[in-house]
């Protein structure tokens, strides 16, 4: 920092801390229905991801993403997936490209479009993917779990640690989690400036 220079600085939110109570959101899905956490009827939880299309990172976790959509929405803890970046920024993450990449992928999950990027700051989201997981209390949803979906992005072969499987597990045996922050690795939430 010197003296004397011209810059600006965002008032940056640091977002949800663990133990918090997650404000609902209503975002557009690719089908173009309006999605929100209180439309998860049945829902024990939520795992929602920060993704998007054109990032390696999130292309490297989308079989992964799949993967914990099908092991976990049938016990209550569906995958929402939102795309954070703002398409002026981004090339290739406007709504129709992210239809498109949906529909290669075979999502299982609503992919929803963070228009006016509104959602993700709210969360604290910093990276694709960014991984947020919610368990049900009452009727609120609260902040269980930070960081990424495993430890190693580039090979799931040598994947070690699994903390989002163990996180939903955890949870789903009614216990409290031991790890509820990891560092998230990916490419960073795109922004005009």
């Amino acid at each position: 920092f010197v003296v004397g220079t011209a810059f600006t600085v965002d008032n940056f939110n640091e977002g949800y801390k663990i133990g918090d109570v997650v404000e609902d959101f209503s975002l557009r899905n690719i089908d173009d229905t309006m999605v929100s956490l209180k439309s998860l009827k049945g829902a024990k939880g939520a795992i929602v991801v920060f993704t998007c299309n054109h990032c390696p990172y999130s292309k490297m976790y989308e079989n992964r993403i799949i993967a914990l959509d099908k092991k976990y929405k049938d016990l209550g803890y569906p995958v929402v997936a939102i795309n954070p970046n703002d398409p002026a920024a981004s090339l290739g993450d406007d709504f129709e490209s992210m239809q498109q990449r949906a529909e290669v992928k075979e999502f299982t999950f609503p992919y929803l479009f963070d228009e006016g990027q509104k959602v993700y700051p709210k969360f604290g989201a910093t990276k694709t993917p960014h991984v947020f997981i919610l368990e049900k209390q009452k009727d609120d949803f609260v902040l269980a779990y930070i960081g990424a979906i495993d430890n190693n992005a580039r090979s799931e072969a040598n994947v070690s640690e699994t903390y989002v499987e163990n996180a939903v597990n955890t949870l789903l045996e009614g216990k409290a989690l031991t790890t509820t922050n990891t560092k998230a690795i990916g490419c960073s939430i795109k922004v005009v400036r």
